[in-house]
């Protein structure tokens, strides 16, 4: 490849890394074109599922800023840059791996953070943001002014605020009245819990 369409090769890619809230990193050795082509309509339109070469990915990772394990980088390699919700991108592309074992998903990128194949799996068991939102609406009531700040935090975010604060709801139903750090080991926590969620609704300044 001469090296002006490299160097445009690799801005895409880095464009691509930009302009996507994730990406997750994929072996499609022995696919067919028509098995590749099924499982880009199965990802939607906030999803595009892209060839790539890994010496050009390696340069525009690094360009966009990227933390991205090389060791993704061995063997045909496709990414799919998701641009919507990366749990029904993860999704997608497990259950598409799971009646066609040769897509491989070896790991990826989520909030600017690394992940394994592990990772991408459990964020495919995730809930939905949607359904994320809705159970933060609800634990955020004593909260109200507080919570549409929370409507963009990243989905880890999301994940792990809602969890503390539903931690935190419940325990406090069960208590007949205010609970102490001393009577509660994980209060503690819970509480720091939720003044992360009022720091990270509070807005940009």
């Amino acid at each position: 490849m001469p090296n002006a369409e490299k160097v445009s090769a690799v801005a895409e890619i880095a464009e691509r890394f930009n302009s996507s809230s994730a990406a997750v990193i994929t072996e499609y050795r022995g696919l067919s074109v028509k098995q590749v082509t099924q499982l880009r309509r199965a990802l939607g339109r906030d999803t595009t599922y892209a060839v790539v070469k890994n010496t050009l990915t390696r340069r525009a990772a690094a360009e966009a800023g990227v933390a991205l394990d090389e060791s993704l980088l061995v063997g045909p390699t496709a990414i799919a840059f998701i641009s919507g919700d990366p749990v029904d991108a993860a999704r997608g592309l497990r259950d598409f791996a799971r009646t066609n074992p040769l897509l491989v998903i070896k790991g990826g990128v989520l909030d600017g953070r690394s992940l394994s194949a592990a990772e991408v799996a459990r964020i495919a068991d995730l809930e939905s943001r949607e359904v994320l939102l809705a159970k933060l609406a609800g634990a955020l009531k004593a909260l109200p002014t507080r919570a549409a700040g929370l409507f963009q935090a990243p989905l880890s975010q999301m994940a792990r605020l809602a969890a503390a604060l539903q931690e935190k709801k419940s325990a406090g139903a069960a208590s007949d009245g205010p609970a102490s750090v001393a009577d509660n080991p994980d209060a503690e926590n819970v509480a720091a819990s939720q003044d992360e969620a009022e720091i990270a609704a509070q807005p940009a300044e």
